[in-house]
């Protein structure tokens, strides 16, 4: 699958370039989009954990809650992109040979540059609050490789579901609703115990978003327990959705 996507970069390009245009054609603020929504639900989450429910944690909520935030909706909006990234190209997945997976790691790569421009303001607010990464820097490219191959492994499943099964994209929406406030977002895992923190623990994202906390926020080590059966779990759901994929695009123009 890498080196078909190697092979097809040109291809890869364009389309991420297409779908940046498209996405914010006609848009006034452009990729402040990309700013505002973590803001807006930054602003007001933290009035309802620090004022309404306090919450404790062990960094500025705002840049706790921001940074959750802001590492959720990459995952989250790569993979409403994916959920219909096969069936918005109807035309190139039936008429034009190239590798379908292209259609999905455009999407990602379209969301990663809108995490990117939102990660000024996680870099200015950490500045604001004197908090800095240190020598754990150096882990941030491990945890943005898993957190990438993981939506990856999802997206690739989810297109390829949706293209067979329509009503996919509308269970979908209700999934990654509750999914979000089963990953610690907006609280720190270690806040809830029992049957529920044992199911939260064991949830993929959580380990990513904590991985990311650890890096940024405490200047630790990502590599906990929970991280690594989460980087184990991810590369065998990669290679496994890969295979799936590939298998099943042969069925793909049937059930257009």
């Amino acid at each position: 699958m890498l080196r078909e996507q190697l092979e097809y970069r040109e291809l890869l390009v364009q389309m991420t370039k297409r779908d940046l245009l498209l996405r914010y054609k006609q848009s006034v603020m452009g990729f402040g989009w990309a700013v505002f929504m973590p803001l807006i639900n930054t602003a007001v989450f933290s009035v309802i954990f620090t004022r309404v429910a306090p919450l404790h944690v062990d960094v500025p909520y705002p840049l706790f809650a921001y940074l959750g935030l802001l590492t959720w909706n990459f995952t989250a909006s790569s993979l409403r992109f994916s959920v219909n990234a096969l069936t918005g190209n109807i035309s190139l997945v039936t008429k034009v040979y190239c590798p379908r997976e292209v259609f999905i790691v455009s999407s990602i790569l379209v969301t990663l540059i809108d995490t990117l421009v939102g990660g000024i303001v996680l870099v200015a607010l950490m500045a604001y609050y004197h908090i800095g990464p240190g020598w754990a820097l150096l882990y941030l490219p491990s945890v943005v490789l898993v957190q990438i191959a993981f939506t990856a492994a999802v997206g690739l499943f989810i297109s390829m579901a949706n293209l067979f099964y329509r009503d996919v994209k509308y269970l979908f929406e209700l999934v990654i609703t509750v999914w979000m406030f089963a990953t610690s977002v907006l609280y720190p895992s270690s806040a809830v115990t029992g049957k529920a923190g044992l199911i939260l623990r064991l949830n993929p994202m959580t380990a990513v978003i904590d991985g990311y906390r650890d890096v940024l926020l405490y200047g630790h080590s990502p590599f906990t327990v929970n991280f690594a059966w989460t980087a184990a779990a991810t590369c065998v759901m990669l290679v496994f959705s890969g295979i799936v994929f590939h298998r099943a695009e042969f069925k793909f123009a049937e059930s257009v």
